[in-house]
């Protein structure tokens, strides 16, 4: 047997795999973008357009929620990953045929790159706010949530505020807009900073979170 042969189809496969996986770094206003694709077809106009989102949406919120985020984010176009979208570690990672099939939905970017802003780790608060605070900020600082005929959803009696993403996200909005402006920013600093406790509602407010939606209940325009 040729012992040079698994050697040359070694090289031969790792050229493969590097050719396949391609990796661009971009860099803008002080932050680092690693962009990596495996998806061969992926759209380049729409890689562009997911560059140019992240330089204008995270340090906007960089600046508005956590001036120490992280400076380099990895974006992972992964045809191996199957949901939407993920974030840990300054590290999103997204499933190509999502765009393909939603070529509209840019700002998938906007509500992952706010988890990375967020930087919770483990226990800093409950889960359905974490992803309504990060709903509420695509609504707030998307850059085209029209052509993902994206919006926040109409009050239903059936809505509870631990709904998560864009139901709890309405009611964010709504407190805003009714007295309480500033009260995400002051939610998503005590998500970071560890110090959530259910009596922030009150503290905030004047008013516990069950006794707010109430309100928010009987009258939910916004």
């Amino acid at each position: 047997m040729n012992k040079i042969l698994p050697i040359i189809l070694a090289f031969a496969f790792g050229l493969s795999f590097a050719k396949a996986q391609e990796t661009e770094t971009f860099k803008e206003k002080g932050y680092t973008l690693i962009f990596k694709n495996n998806y061969k077809n992926f759209d380049p106009a729409f890689k562009a357009r997911m560059v140019k989102t992240f330089f204008k949406v995270y340090p906007e919120l960089a600046n508005d929620f956590n001036k120490n985020t992280a400076k380099e984010v990895v974006f992972h176009v992964d045809t191996a990953y199957t949901a939407v979208a993920a974030t840990g570690g300054g590290r999103i990672v997204y499933n190509p045929q999502w765009f393909v099939k939603n070529p509209g939905d840019i700002d998938v970017v906007t509500h992952e790159v706010m988890h990375v802003v967020q930087s919770y780790g483990g226990g800093s608060g409950p889960g359905w706010l974490t992803e309504g605070i990060a709903d509420y900020v695509r609504f707030k600082y998307g850059v085209d949530n029209a052509g993902a005929k994206w919006a926040l959803p109409a009050f239903k009696p059936e809505h509870s505020y631990k709904n998560a993403y864009r139901v709890t996200a309405r009611f964010l909005n709504w407190l805003e807009t009714n007295g309480n402006r500033g009260i995400v920013v002051k939610l998503d600093n005590a998500m970071r900073s560890h110090t959530y406790k259910d009596t922030i509602w009150k503290d905030l407010t004047g008013k516990t979170v069950d006794e707010l939606w109430a309100t928010y209940a009987a009258n939910p325009g916004v």
